[in-house]
């Protein structure tokens, strides 16, 4: 039986962080792709219907929140997990957010890459 490789996109403005992620999930043996906004984001979503997304709200273009609405409004859309990975506030974060049935929250200022791995591993076993 072969195992399924796991798809996360990273939708994330900073493209340190998104490329320091994407090496470490990389290592990890994910399939990895990356969005520097929204806008790009649900297309990367749309074409590799991923197991995981990270995703930032304040971007460029088009914010995290807005994708995050216009992902949940689509069909294909509905059952994506979505981590949100963000410095804003949980608390801020939440009510932007808060109908939109995100998998979890990750303050990246909080978080070691490795920390973000294992919340990632944790939201693909449910």
């Amino acid at each position: 039986m072969t195992h399924k490789i796991a798809i996360i996109d990273i939708v994330e403005d900073e493209q340190s962080i998104s490329q320091m992620y994407k090496l470490k999930f990389e290592s990890e043996g994910y399939e990895v792709f990356t969005a520097e906004n929204g806008a790009k984001g649900l297309e990367l979503v749309k074409n590799h219907r991923p197991d995981v997304v990270l995703l930032d709200l304040m971007m460029p273009e088009m914010t995290g929140d807005e994708m995050l609405k216009q992902l949940r409004a689509t069909d294909w859309g509905n059952d994506v997990r979505v981590i949100i990975l963000t410095n804003v506030s949980q608390e801020e974060a939440l009510k932007k957010v808060q109908a939109l049935q995100v998998s979890d929250f990750i303050i990246k200022a909080q978080s070691t890459p490795h920390q973000v791995l294992e919340t990632v591993k944790k939201v693909l076993a449910h």
